[in-house]
């Protein structure tokens, strides 16, 4: 029996593994240190199988017209599954993906291949240095910007600060919107102040999860959505309407009462984020 394509990450040392969806035909799953990280269909790259990426996916629809083309920036490559789901529903968009795991890149292009039609341009790096050194055209350009790493089950310390944030979200286009992966549990310490980081950054700010996630009973993914245009408050309840549900969204007052007390995160005070327990990712088959 052929083992799955995998190969041991040269930077963190963490084993990659592309394995296939044996429930739906064409569909591969990347799994890092136990950990999935992203599910991808080559069929139909419009299909998303986490809620969180659906979340992030129906964000992204919204965005200027149905159809048009977007300039992305992805912070975090995993198995490009955001990328394809662009280039797919927005033919003609400019992307870049930065990744600090070059091997786990080379991985992804020979096991699962992007569209050739699709312009997406790999940066290898440290997201936050690469950041810092991207051409200086490219800011106040950028429509979409995702923010979504993680090392093995974890995001590390030094892209959760306020200084992080605000060399990120320079690329951001006036109305340009960015989305940031945080996993957390109860009692949502590390979420509730990446939420007020970012808040602290651009003017409007929104969460969405699974509604038990969001109360704090249960380690999941919570999407924040952040720009200095304001956010269409007719977004929220399409949001929640589109799935995948149970779901919850926050902003404006419900969004201070959800951030009351935590602090900015400086990177003095940067964390990385928690550890979940192994019984949260049941791998399946």
């Amino acid at each position: 029996m052929r083992e799955h394509p995998s190969v041991v990450l040269k930077n963190s040392g963490l084993r990659a593994v592309i394995e296939p969806d044996r429930w739906v035909p064409g569909s591969f799953q990347l799994v890092v240190d136990g950990t999935p990280q992203s599910h991808v269909d080559l069929d139909d790259p419009t299909r998303l199988f986490f809620e969180y990426v659906q979340r992030m996916g129906n964000v992204i629809d919204l965005l200027r017209e149905p159809g048009e083309p977007i300039t992305a920036v992805h912070l975090g490559a995993g198995a490009m599954t955001l990328p394809r789901y662009i280039a797919a529903t927005r033919p003609g968009s400019r992307q870049q993906v930065i990744e600090l795991e070059s091997d786990l890149v080379d991985l992804v292009r020979t096991e699962l291949p992007l569209p050739k039609s699709a312009q997406i341009r790999v940066r290898h790096g440290d997201a936050r240095e690469v950041v810092a050194k991207l051409p200086g055209g490219l800011r106040g350009t950028v429509d979409l910007l995702i923010v979504d790493i993680f090392s093995g089950a974890r995001t590390p310390a030094h892209v959760t600060s306020v200084e992080f944030y605000r060399e990120a979200a320079s690329l951001l286009a006036p109305d340009g919107v960015v989305l940031v992966n945080v996993a957390d549990g109860p009692p949502l310490s590390f979420a509730r102040g990446q939420a007020a980081t970012l808040a602290s950054v651009v003017e409007h700010v929104a969460a969405l999860a699974e509604t038990q996630v969001l109360k704090g009973k249960r380690f999941g993914n919570i999407v924040l959505v952040g720009s200095n245009a304001e956010l269409p408050m007719d977004w929220l309840p399409r949001l929640l309407a589109s799935g995948p549900h149970p779901a919850k969204a926050v902003a404006g007052d419900e969004l201070r009462q959800f951030t009351a007390g935590a602090s900015v995160v400086t990177d003095a005070t940067a964390v990385a984020s928690p550890l979940p327990g192994r019984s949260v990712f049941q791998l399946r088959g």
